[in-house]
């Protein structure tokens, strides 16, 4: 990775970093621990649990990709990206803090919706935040180093979801008999009978995000302040609905937002309802999906990693179709796998074949959505109009939002309509195929090869 001449190094610390504070979202929250326990202890059952948690996840989703844009053009008309990430940090720390008044389901008073509500909360903090901080991206590095900054941050976001994830095993979350991963009572005065190591995850999300996006704000450069005209939000709006006009106009920016829109939505699919699918069909605990979850971390880093690298020598857009690929074969492989299936072969009752083969599916959804997540960012820096880098980042958000409804919304009611969680995540597969579809019209700068490689 090559500095920007204007970029220090920790300048460009600071800005990975973001990544190091908010992935803990995407791996306790999202995945492994909080989403598991609400299917398990707060919803009336798991199938209930997995439909409402999906409905929850396409509100945020709406109203990412009808906003994420229009601030996204707002923003670069008028300059600077940190108040915004200040702004939206804010919601996802107090979204992420009123998660431990998730109370079991036998508690009296428990509320699903506010539980809920914190939830679609917390996630639009996030991802917004996320909107500019990626779009500071293309002013730290040279346009050839951006694939393994991308890399490089992403792992440094899983390994932070790693060790979180561990130090909630290890002093937190307990599993059916009161004990955590190491067999110890839970540190902190924790009630394993009220759950509150899987709540506690909450706030814990918080502190580590408002710890470590500091940096950003201290070190990182930003744009300078835009001499702001009278009817700056109109024009801003004016310029994006330009924008959105001219997309069939300009095939590939067009064909990568419609591709990248359908895999993201179906990545996030499998991230959001992977925890709850282990819960509900193979009867994991909670420190079972943990496990699970340390192993596709650790494969996480090092698909990110090395992704980085192959982005730098064969394009993002090699990358994007490689992982997509391996994420067909691990989706296919795990809605064919219960108790006693693999490949909707009987193994018998008791055969730790099954739980072995969703091990291996983690490790390959991990490996594979690091690196597609890193490459992601950089092929669309090759599809943005230099100078108006935040609204394409908004209209990237955009199209992993525009159809975020979609696969939770589907999970929902194919589980809804089936009874059955493993139908219910079926979809995620059409998803990954029909974005597969899409990217022979995608064009990336030339790495060696045609540039429609």
């Amino acid at each position: 990775m090559v500095e920007n001449k204007e970029t220090s190094k920790r300048g460009i610390w600071g800005w990975m970093l973001f990544d190091w504070a908010a992935q803990p979202f995407h791996t306790v929250i999202i995945t492994f621990i909080f989403a598991p326990y609400f299917a398990s202890h707060v919803a009336a059952d798991s199938i209930t649990g997995q439909a409402q948690w999906g409905y929850a996840a396409a509100i945020a989703g709406v109203l990412i990709a009808v906003f994420s844009p229009i601030l996204g053009s707002i923003a670069d008309a008028t300059g600077p990206r940190k108040p915004w990430i200040a702004m939206f940090s804010v919601l996802a720390i107090v979204g992420s803090v009123a998660l431990w008044w998730a109370y079991p389901n036998t508690v009296e008073g428990t509320s699903v919706v506010l539980v809920l509500g914190a939830f679609v909360v917390t996630m639009l903090g996030f991802e917004f935040a996320a909107v500019f901080n990626n779009a500071m991206m293309p002013d730290l590095v040279p346009r050839a180093d951006i694939g393994r900054l991308s890399g490089n941050a992403w792992a440094l976001g899983y390994v932070a979801g790693l060790l979180t994830l561990i130090i909630v095993l290890v002093t937190m979350a307990t599993n059916d008999k009161g004990v955590t991963l190491i067999g110890s009572q839970p540190l902190f005065g924790i009630d394993a009978t009220m759950k509150e190591g899987e709540r506690a995850t909450g706030p814990l999300t918080g502190l580590w995000y408002l710890i470590f996006v500091l940096p950003l704000f201290l070190f990182t450069p930003d744009t300078g302040p835009r001499k702001v005209i009278s009817g700056v939000v109109k024009t801003a709006l004016n310029d994006l609905a330009a924008t959105i006009r001219r997309l069939p106009q300009n095939k590939s920016l067009f064909a990568y937002l419609g591709s990248s829109m359908i895999y993201r939505d179906a990545l996030n699919g499998l991230y959001t309802f992977g925890g709850i699918y282990a819960v509900g069909v193979l009867n994991w605990s909670i420190v079972q999906v943990g496990v699970f979850g340390i192993l596709a971390n650790i494969t996480g880093v090092a698909g990110a990693y090395f992704g980085g690298r192959l982005d730098a020598g064969h394009g993002p857009k090699f990358v994007v179709r490689s992982c997509v690929i391996i994420l067909i074969i691990a989706s296919l492989t795990v809605i064919t796998t219960d108790p006693t299936h693999v490949f909707f072969i009987s193994v018998g009752a008791g055969s730790p074949l099954p739980d072995v083969i969703f091990f291996i599916c983690g490790g390959l959804i991990g490996a594979a959505g690091g690196a597609l997540q890193a490459a992601s960012r950089t092929l669309m820096v090759d599809q943005a109009e230099p100078g108006r880098m935040t609204e394409a980042f908004g209209l990237y958000a955009l199209s992993g939002r525009a159809t975020a409804f979609l696969a939770p919304v589907l999970i929902a009611l194919f589980t809804d309509l089936s009874g059955s969680q493993r139908i219910g995540v079926a979809p995620i597969v059409v998803l990954f195929i029909l974005s597969l579809m899409l990217l022979p019209l995608v064009k990336q700068q030339n790495y060696g090869a045609s540039t429609d490689q």
